[in-house]
C-alpha cells in the first residue's frame, strides 16, 4: 500500500481524496496555487507545496513542477482527482518514469480512450454497441456528405479531440453541411490544436446514462450500476441521479454487460466510467469511456455503500477486485452548486462568500472545499460543492433535495441553488420524463 499520496489537483475532489487517506492510514500531499493557499485541502493535508501562480498551466496543469513536489516530499502515488491532468497521457507516463503510480489508467488506456475515433473502433470490435458513423477521421466535405446520406439526415460531426460540447454541430439537411463543417473544424483546431473530425447518427431524444465500472490488472471487470446525468446545460451536467428514472432491470442488464466487455477490451484498471446515449427506444450506444473518478461518483457510493476512492487507491496498489456487479439500493441525486448567475445564463460570478450555511440531516452530504470568507478564485471551474441526497425512493429524494436546498445558504456571490430549487419543483423533472434537451425545451 502507498506511504503518501499527493493529491495533484484542488477544491472538493482534492479534500475528498484527502479524507479517504486519512483514512487509510497513507500521508497526504497537497499541491496548491498561490490563489488557493487558504483553500481547505491545503489546511488539511499533512504536507503542502506551492508549484505556481494562478493560472493553471502554470501551476495545476505543470507536470514538471508537480512531478518535482511529488518528488521532494517523497510521494510514492499521485491521484490527479478529475480534470487537469487525469485523463493526460503524458503525465501518466511521466509518473512511471519517476517510479511514482498515477492512480488513475495506463497511459495506453488514456490515449486509446481520449481519441474518440481510436475508441470507437476499439468498442466495434469489442461488440459494444455503437452509434452508426463514419469509421475514423472524414478526409473532406465529399466524403461527409457521402456518408451522411448513408446514414440519414440528422447527423452531428464532432471533435476526434473534443469534450465539454467543442468542435460539435448538428446538422439536419445537406446544404447545411459545408458551414458546420468549416466552424467544427475551426472551433476544434483552436481549442484543441487538432482539427479531425468524425460524424455520427444524431440521436434524437437522448438520456446521457452512464456505466460505473471498476478493474484490476488481473483483467477482472465488474460495473457498480448507473447514473443518469441528463439534465445538462451546453454539455456539462448539472444533475445527476441513480437509479435512472427511466432504467430497467433488462436494460440495467444490458448496459451493464456492455461496459464490462468495453473495461475488458481495452484490459482496464482502476475505476472508470463508460458513458451511452439511450434513446426512446431504449437501445443504447456507447459515446466515451471516462478513465478517471467522475465528478457524480458520490451517488453511487451512497447506493451501493462504497468509498470509489479507496477501491482507485487499492486498485492502484494492485489489489484484485471479486468481479461481483453492485446494484442500486437506495435513490441519490447531486446537485452541483456552482458559483454562476442562472439569470445571466449561468454567467461566473467569482468573489467572497461573506455568509455560509451548510445543510445537513438524515441522508444529507455535502462535499464542498468553501466555507465563510472563502474567495472563489476566477482562473477554475466555478464549483463550489456537491449536494448530494440518499432517500428509499426518488420521490423521497427529491423532497429531501428541496429542505436541504432550503437550508443551504450562501451570500456574497450568486449561485446555481435558486435554479436547483426550480427544477426540483418541475412536473417534468418529477415525473422522470426527461431527455438531454430538457433546459432547451423547458423555462426554469
Amino acid at each position: 500500500m502507498f506511504k503518501k499520496i499527493l493529491i495533484a489537483n484542488r477544491g472538493e475532489i482534492a479534500l475528498r481524496v484527502i479524507r479517504t487517506c486519512k483514512e487509510m492510514g497513507i500521508k497526504t500531499v497537497a499541491v496548491y496555487s498561490t490563489a488557493d493557499k487558504d483553500s481547505l485541502p491545503v489546511r488539511f493535508a499533512d504536507e503542502a507545496v506551492c508549484i505556481g501562480p494562478p493560472v493553471s498551466a502554470k501551476s495545476y496543469l505543470s507536470i514538471p513542477s508537480i512531478i518535482a513536489a511529488a518528488e521532494i516530499t517523497n510521494a510514492d502515488g499521485i491521484h490527479p482527482g478529475y480534470g487537469f491532468l487525469s485523463e493526460n497521457e503524458q503525465f501518466s507516463k511521466v509518473c512511471q518514469e519517476h517510479g511514482i503510480k498515477f492512480i488513475g489508467a495506463l497511459p495506453e488506456q488514456i490515449s486509446g480512450m481520449g481519441d474518440k475515433a481510436t475508441a470507437k473502433a476499439t468498442m466495434i470490435k469489442a461488440g459494444v454497441p455503437c452509434i452508426p458513423g463514419s469509421k475514423g477521421l472524414l478526409k473532406d466535405t465529399k466524403e461527409a456528405k457521402t456518408k451522411a446520406k448513408e446514414i440519414k439526415y440528422p447527423v452531428i460531426l464532432k471533435a476526434t479531440a473534443g469534450g465539454g460540447g467543442k468542435g460539435m454541430r448538428i446538422v439536419w439537411k445537406e446544404d447545411e453541411l459545408q458551414g458546420a463543417w468549416d466552424s467544427a473544424k475551426q472551433e476544434s483546431a483552436a481549442a484543441f490544436g487538432n482539427d479531425g473530425l468524425y460524424m455520427e447518427k444524431y440521436i434524437e431524444e437522448p438520456r446521457h446514462i452512464e456505466i460505473q465500472i471498476a478493474g484490476d490488472k488481473f483483467g477482472n471487470a465488474c460495473h457498480l450500476s448507473e447514473r443518469d446525468c441528463s439534465i445538462q446545460r451546453r454539455h456539462q451536467k448539472l444533475v445527476e441521479e441513480t437509479p435512472s428514472p427511466f432504467m430497467t432491470p433488462v436494460l440495467r442488464e444490458k448496459m451493464g454487460e456492455a461496459a464490462i466487455k468495453a473495461a475488458k477490451a481495452v484490459k482496464y484498471e482502476g475505476v472508470g466510467t463508460v458513458e451511452f446515449l439511450v434513446d426512446k427506444n431504449k437501445d443504447f450506444y456507447f459515446m466515451e469511456m471516462n478513465t478517471r473518478i467522475q465528478v457524480e461518483h458520490t451517488i453511487t457510493e451512497e447506493v451501493i455503500n462504497y468509498d470509489l476512492i479507496k477501491e482507485q487507491i487499492k486498485l492502484a496498489a494492485g489489489e484484485k477486485i471479486k468481479g461481483r456487479n453492485h446494484f442500486p439500493t437506495m435513490h441519490a441525486i447531486q446537485c452541483r452548486i456552482n458559483a454562476e448567475d442562472p439569470d445571466r445564463n449561468f454567467a461566473p460570478c467569482p468573489g467572497d462568500i461573506t455568509n455560509y450555511h451548510q445543510p445537513g440531516g438524515h441522508g444529507v452530504r455535502l462535499d464542498t472545499h468553501a466555507y465563510a470568507g472563502y474567495r472563489i478564485p476566477p482562473y477554475y471551474d466555478s464549483m463550489i460543492s456537491k449536494l448530494i441526497v440518499v432517500a428509499q425512493t426518488r420521490e423521497e429524494a427529491i423532497t429531501k433535495m428541496e429542505r436541504a436546498l432550503d437550508e443551504y445558504i450562501i451570500e456574497g456571490v450568486k449561485t446555481t441553488i435558486p435554479f436547483h430549487k426550480k427544477l426540483m419543483k418541475h412536473e417534468r423533472f418529477r415525473s422522470g420524463n426527461f431527455t438531454t434537451k430538457f433546459l432547451e425545451e423547458e423555462t426554469i
